[in-house]
């Protein structure tokens, strides 16, 4: 079974790039503009991962992390956090892993397989 990935970033050109990214290398991914609507996919289809963007209109990714911590169904899905801001690695502290946009193919899917094997 494919493990699913959500990708939750504002940048169009970013979220087309990560679900290139992700589907040509077999996982199945869902994609989402802002945290609310991050929050509502992350219900729906129960991610095995998510790659989260810090700066977003409207709330941005901390918000989001403490909402998915304080939920039961959501609080064990690792974080990738994929961010252009700096500091950002001290954003989530509990992120699998903070990447500077533009940030490495090779090394983002590293890390991806090593938090989903």
């Amino acid at each position: 079974m494919k493990k699913k990935i959500l990708v939750i970033d504002d940048d169009l050109n970013v979220r087309d790039y990560l679900v290139s990214l992700f589907t040509d290398n077999g996982y199945e991914v869902s994609v989402a503009g802002d945290v609310k609507e991050g929050y509502a996919e992350a219900k729906k289809v129960k991610p095995d991962l998510i790659t989260l963007d810090i700066e977003m209109p409207g709330e941005w990714g901390p918000r989001f992390y403490r909402q998915l911590a304080q939920d039961t169904e959501l609080k064990n899905i690792p974080v990738i956090v994929i961010s252009g801001l700096s500091g950002h690695q001290y954003a989530v502290v509990k992120a699998v892993a903070s990447i500077s946009k533009p940030f490495d193919r090779d090394k983002l899917l590293k890390i991806v397989k090593e938090t989903l094997n």
